[in-house]
């Protein structure tokens, strides 16, 4: 079971690549200025959706959001998590506080919003390479 201790998000998915079972990489996603990179270990999510909820709204200042769900344990981030800028909804405030929106304090991108045992990837920052077949993968539901 993941840590919930303050700084124990570090060592676990999708911060750290899972220590018991292998990883392979399969898609990688990086934001726009290329400090956060991350690979997923599958080329097709759980789900993706659109949400046009007034909260995606105002968090994203877009009309809806794009995710793609995935389980913690199949998204491994290789560079930038020093770069992490976390925010906590429920909260209002710049925490890693359990859900929450994890975007590059670099450049700004959100990467992604963290729940108890999934994340809500942005399939936009995925890099398909023209694979058509895939991206469609990830195409709403």
């Amino acid at each position: 079971m993941p840590s919930t201790r303050s700084e124990d998000w570090k060592s676990n998915p999708p911060y750290a690549r899972p220590r018991d079972e292998p990883f392979t990489n399969t898609l990688r996603g990086s934001c726009h200025c290329g400090q956060v990179v991350y690979h997923l270990s599958r080329d097709r999510p759980l789900a993706s959706k659109y949400c046009h909820c007034t909260d995606c709204q105002t968090l994203h200042g877009a009309p809806f959001q794009w995710a793609a769900i995935f389980e913690k344990h199949h998204v491994a981030f290789d560079r930038g998590v020093e770069g992490l800028a976390f925010y906590s909804a429920a909260d209002k405030e710049p925490a890693h506080g359990l859900p929450c929106k994890v975007s590059c304090a670099r450049c700004g991108s959100r990467i992604m919003d963290e729940g108890r045992n999934m994340v809500l990837l942005f399939p936009a920052l995925v890099e398909f390479e023209g694979d058509e077949e895939v991206k469609a993968n990830f195409a709403p539901e």
